[in-house]
């Protein structure tokens, strides 16, 4: 079932999602000091497209600085989006796997320092 949900989820979710991480990385690290905030952005990518079968641990007070500092431009939004489109699978009872997926991501894309995949 795994398999499954992750070939679903690529198809309707994944792709798109990761090439946005990836273009918000290359973004990130055009300058030197968005080198870090990029690399989390790559992390995020690689995790969005097979979100099935991972677990995300978050340590907030392992960065507390970077994660506000992401929090700020443009974290809150992500988790946002994230946590939205979580409620909008949840609706039927076949998204729900794909809504849960949805708040795993929503938990990353607010505080990704320190988290581990």
């Amino acid at each position: 079932m795994r398999t499954i949900g992750n070939i679903l989820w690529m198809l309707f979710f994944g792709l798109w999602t990761a090439v946005v991480w990836f273009m918000l990385g290359l973004l990130w690290c055009i300058t030197i000091i968005g080198i870090p905030f990029g690399l989390q952005c790559f992390k995020i990518a690689g995790l969005v497209l097979w979100p099935f079968g991972k677990e995300v641990y978050s340590n907030f007070g392992a960065h507390p600085i970077g994660n506000l500092i992401w929090l700020v431009f443009g974290g809150l939004g992500l988790a946002i989006s994230y946590v939205i489109g979580g409620v909008i699978c949840c609706i039927t009872i076949i998204g729900i796997p794909f809504g849960k997926q949805c708040f795993k991501l929503a938990t990353l894309a607010l505080a990704p320092f320190g988290a581990r995949v």
